[in-house]
């Protein structure tokens, strides 16, 4: 019966053997079930942290890097920048409302835990093709459930992406990223110090929705029927979540720590309360006590092992000096945010305790590291090569690349338009480009830096599918150079992890592989990973997902004077072809779908990070110098999708004579943007990039109701305008 029960929890014979070990006894079904949340992979990272310590996480900018809720660096003007990324992708394949609305929650909570205001919202989904009723169901209430959530807390959603392969049918990803800013002494760590301080839990009511909650969800994949009907005995496990109740809880939390009334802060995400009363007692070296019959609950006849493992929403617990607790508790109504005093802040010994009543029985007893720092750590075996090898032949050429053009065609403005991206007016630059703008306003005062943040969000499954370290360097390096698009420089970088089942040695060579080809870019373009996360176990019938790697990067514009040219081009302006030509067609969205090559085929272009380096450099300069009309990298797609975006989004039409036949119009090599050039600026644009010794092309000319490419292409305007714009609405529209 003790077998069943720690296998039911999701621990292995030799886990409980080591919880047996460590507490010199058997574990009590509570304790087992405290350990069971915090030992699972969501919250202990235990197959992939000793992979993940070979990220750069240092840099002299870098205020916190990771281990904490966020990481934070140092914007200048006494202004420190938190930001982070979390996944919320099991529970959105059961309830995707819910399970994305309390994944936008969890992210903001992250943010002010930290002492920031959250001030703008990036979402990366994924699902399965839109003809599978299913997957359209996830992507609508997934997309509902963030703006839901977002709009009504008063966050701005300033961009993402959409991508829709058969990889996500049955495991879609919903990862949320989110960067708040701070006054650098506002900055707050999550950690109790202080003995006989308290601490107060903050915020709703514990319920019954969420036990277990992610923490169990996020620890093994889905079965024969790929998160369908056959899983809705998990629905009880995804939490909901209450927007205007979060809103209340930023503006209590952000004024405590104004006043100075809190020691540290942790909000309560995954394994709720076990976490945050653990964590924050094994990061400050002390020991905690926590009164289980204090806690708040919404519904009667709760068991305690319910009450620590619930992951209700919009919870906060605060550390909290004895001499400031009816301030604290003051502030808190004057928000009419509940509060409770539900644990004391104990000795070094280290002890968790719970106990029914302070001067009640004594229901667990662990030491508190044992549930955070020394959780396990596998060095998982793993197998195969970690790049596919190449497909025996090349896909044939297009019979008609028109078509194929227009086939990769997508505007997603059907998910952004259901985003608030205007809330605080800061957004200069909103969801479509190549990254989103913001201005940078001290948190406080409200003051305009004259300087700007910039942010975007990237992935791509099919580069890491055929090699995942080299794929996931190219991530790194694209998001990079979205940046530049906008003028921005970067600064950090959080990623989402997103892989299958650990236990398959081919998924963890993947994770392997992935950490070093991101470990690679970042340390060559000088960009420090100060945060992340690491979702395993997506799987649907068996079948893991493809490695994808998401990387939401930060960057800074020093001197916003003006908005960037966008994604856009003009009549009568010349389009140049900035970095290195190639006919690579591995990896590429053309070799996996149109052409049938599938997703192996391969080998990836080549990435050469220092040429990358001096075309990301170029292009921020230019964009500086107010030198471009128009801007807009190379990536998935190819040069197709690049200029097939810019003449759908423009209305402008272009003739191109000078693509190197269907490799480089459907290719996806790196280090690659188009930019559109006045005709008397055009000299001086290629003149700077022979300096620097960045290859240009001139393509060929804007203008006109048709785009042509010589020998390749020959549309309508019209026609490329409404295949971009009518893909994805026709596709939601079809019938259920």
């Amino acid at each position: 019966m003790e077998a069943a029960l720690h296998r039911a929890l999701g621990l292995t014979d030799d886990e409980a053997s080591d919880i047996e070990r460590i507490l010199g006894r058997p574990p009590n079904h509570l304790e087992l079930a405290m350990y069971a949340v915090m030992w699972s992979e969501h919250c202990s990272y235990k197959s992939s942290r000793i992979h993940l310590r070979r990220l750069p996480s240092s840099g002299a900018e870098v205020l916190v890097g990771p281990g904490e809720n966020a990481g934070v660096v140092d914007v200048g003007d006494g202004i420190g920048a938190a930001i982070r990324i979390e996944s919320h992708n099991h529970p959105s394949a059961i309830e995707p409302y819910q399970g994305a609305a309390t994944g936008a929650g969890g992210i903001l909570r992250d943010i002010f835990t930290m002492g920031a205001r959250p001030i703008a919202l990036m979402d990366a989904l994924r699902v399965g093709p839109l003809d599978d009723p299913r997957n359209r169901w996830i992507l609508e209430g997934v997309v509902s459930g963030i703006s839901g959530y977002g709009n009504s807390v008063g966050v701005p959603t300033v961009g993402g992406e959409l991508v829709c392969d058969p990889t996500y049918s049955g495991n879609p990803l919903v990862n949320v990223a989110c960067l708040g800013l701070l006054p650098v002494e506002r900055l707050v760590l999550g950690r109790a110090s202080g003995v006989g301080n308290v601490a107060v839990l903050l915020g709703s009511a514990t319920g019954r929705d969420g036990i277990g909650g992610v923490s169990v969800l996020a620890s093994a994949g889905f079965g024969a029927d790929g998160g369908g009907d056959g899983d809705a005995d998990k629905r009880p496990s995804v939490q909901v979540g209450d927007p205007f109740e979060e809103k209340r809880l930023i503006e209590a939390c952000l004024a405590l720590l104004d006043a100075g009334l809190v020691v540290g802060i942790q909000d309560l995400g995954g394994a709720g309360l076990t976490c945050a009363t653990s964590e924050t007692a094994s990061r400050g070296g002390v020991g905690m006590d926590v009164d289980v019959a204090a806690v708040p609950r919404r519904e009667p006849g709760m068991e305690p092992f319910e009450v620590m493992t619930s992951e209700s929403q919009e919870r906060m617990l605060a550390i909290v000096a004895p001499e400031d607790l009816d301030e604290v508790l003051a502030l808190c109504a004057r928000w009419e945010v509940r509060a409770a005093v539900v644990g004391r802040v104990t000795g070094a010994d280290g002890r968790l305790r719970i106990l029914d009543g302070f001067d009640g029985p004594v229901l667990a007893d662990v030491p508190a590291t044992s549930l955070h720092e020394d959780a396990p750590r596998y060095d998982r075996p793993l197998a195969g090569a970690g790049a596919t090898a190449a497909s025996p032949q090349a896909p044939p050429p297009p019979t008609d690349a028109g078509a194929d053009l227009l086939a990769l065609l997508v505007d997603p403005s059907w998910v952004y338009r259901q985003y608030d991206s205007q809330l605080f007016l800061n957004t200069v630059e909103g969801p479509g480009g190549d990254a989103a703008l913001l201005r940078l306003k001290h948190p406080t005062t409200g003051r305009d830096t004259g300087r700007g943040l910039a942010l975007t969000t990237d992935g791509n499954h099919r580069w890491c599918a055929v090699d995942p370290r080299r794929g996931t360097a190219m991530v790194v390096a694209e998001a990079v150079l979205n940046l530049a698009c906008v003028g921005a420089r970067p600064l950090a970088l959080v990623d989402c992890l997103n892989l299958g089942n650990p236990e398959h040695p081919e998924v963890m060579r993947q994770l392997s592989e992935c950490v070093d080809g991101m470990a690679e870019a970042c340390r060559a373009l000088g960009l420090p990973v100060v945060g992340g996360n690491v979702s395993l176990y997506n799987e649907s019938r068996g079948t893991d997902i493809d490695p994808t790697p998401v990387v939401t990067v930060l960057g800074m514009v020093d001197q916003l004077e003006r908005r960037p040219p966008g994604v856009v081009l003009a009549p009568g302006t010349v389009v140049v072809l900035l970095g290195p030509r190639t006919v690579d067609l591995g990896g590429s969205r053309w070799a996996a779908g149109t052409a049938g090559g599938g997703r192996a085929a391969g080998p990836l272009p080549a990435l050469h990070l220092g040429r990358h380096q001096q075309v990301c450099a170029l292009v921020r300069e230019l964009v500086a110098d107010d030198l471009l009309e128009g801007v807009h990298d190379i990536a998935d797609g190819g040069l197709a999708a690049t200029i097939g975006e810019l003449v759908a989004r423009s209305g402008v039409g272009a003739r191109l004579g000078q693509v190197e036949g269907h490799g480089e119009l459907f290719g996806e090599g790196p280090s690659r943007v188009v930019v559109c050039v006045a005709e008397e600026q055009l000299a001086e644009v290629l003149r700077r990039a022979a300096v620097v010794d960045v290859p240009s092309v001139v393509l060929g000319r804007a203008g006109g109701d048709r785009l042509v490419i010589d020998g390749l292409v020959d549309l309508d305007v019209a026609l490329v305008t409404s295949a971009w714009r009518d893909h994805l609405p026709a596709a939601l529209a079809k019938r259920r």
